[in-house]
């Protein structure tokens, strides 16, 4: 879609949210977000992308009320939407860490996830037993706060935790 559509559906909608990627074809996502704020104050933005960052301040100037990554996992997202549709804010970090550091071993397994090995074949590999590879797959979901392998892999990836 282009920037002229999107201004004209939320003149016909008026809703309280829009994700708006940071990066359109004609123009950037900020100068979209400048243009919705004009042509419809009450639309709250939420900026999103996939290839790049924008400082908060910069988000803010051009009237977003927050800014994510698309690889956050969906529910984060969804969060960050409801967020910023009750009048809240919403920044992610630059650079995200997970919530506690994480093991030789367990890197070496998320290494071994994100390569698609099954936890069978993590355990032949390492010389564990299959039941030790789903406690260090436990914890690593903990840790990095995900609910399955995908997430593990995405979120792992972004923060720079595989190679």
């Amino acid at each position: 879609r282009t920037s002229e559509e999107a201004l004209e559906l939320a003149a016909r909608y008026d809703p309280h949210v829009a994700l708006v990627d940071l990066f359109l074809g004609e123009q950037s996502g900020a100068e979209l977000c400048e243009a919705l704020r004009r042509d419809s104050p009450r639309t709250r933005v939420l900026l999103i992308s996939g290839a790049g960052w924008i400082s908060p301040e910069a988000a803010k100037t051009a009237g977003a009320s927050g800014f994510v990554p698309k690889d956050w996992p969906a529910r984060d997202i969804t969060r960050a939407v409801r967020r910023v549709g009750n009048g809240q804010t919403v920044f992610a970090p630059r650079a995200e860490q997970p919530a506690a550091p994480l093991t030789d071993r367990e890197r070496e397994v998320l290494g071994l996830m994100a390569s698609g090995a099954t936890n069978r074949e993590i355990a032949a590999q390492l010389h564990l037993s299959p039941h030790t590879v789903k406690e260090h797959t436990s914890a690593l979901y903990r840790k990095l706060d995900v609910r399955n392998r995908a997430e593990a892999v995405q979120r792992a990836e972004r923060l720079g935790l595989t190679t």
